[in-house]
């Protein structure tokens, strides 16, 4: 688990390509004892290949994850799960927007289900940039302030300056 961490943390750094290369190995020595990766660890990954550009294996990483949480029964992640495949569905060659938004949709949903605030958050954040490429910023703008308005504290956080930051460009 530390080496995934390692490599999550080099990629942060800009090293991007040994970040995944010491996820990479993390997780084949892990399983080469037989241990079954969390799927929170595989996160890392997937994300780091989602900013590299890397669609496909991505693509692999974020299919495994979702088979890990429906077949498991272990849900906690399932809303960041669905949240990655509507990113991936929008970085295809074509971009499938309307499946991108059922997965968006989807994440917010068992996100609030589970009061799973960071997790709704993220999924506006990804829905409501949707919304704006497609011509529907005031939807856009409506749904990231609800979820936005419902945080009392942790506004110096990556994730909320970065749904303040959309928020400014919706023109909230």
């Amino acid at each position: 688990m530390a080496t995934i961490m390692k490599g999550w943390a080099l990629s942060y750094q800009g090293q991007v390509e040994e970040g995944i290369a010491e996820m990479r190995g993390g997780i084949e020595a892990a399983e080469a004892t037989g241990v079954v990766i969390p799927t929170w660890c595989l996160f890392p990954l997937a994300e780091e290949y989602l900013r590299a550009g890397r669609s496909s294996e991505a693509g692999e990483v974020v299919d495994q994850m979702l088979e890990r949480v429906q077949s498991a029964g272990n849900r906690e992640d399932e809303a960041d799960v669905y949240r990655l495949k509507g990113e991936l569905s929008m970085m295809r060659a074509a971009p499938d927007q309307l499946a991108a938004e059922k997965w968006f949709r989807a994440a917010i949903e068992v996100a609030r289900r589970q009061s799973a605030k960071l997790y709704e958050l993220r999924a506006n954040m990804s829905l409501a940039r949707l919304l704006r490429d497609t011509d529907r910023s005031d939807e856009a703008r409506t749904i990231l302030t609800g979820i936005y308005n419902g945080f009392t504290e942790g506004f110096d956080t990556p994730d909320l300056k970065d749904a303040k930051a959309l928020l400014e460009e919706l023109g909230a």
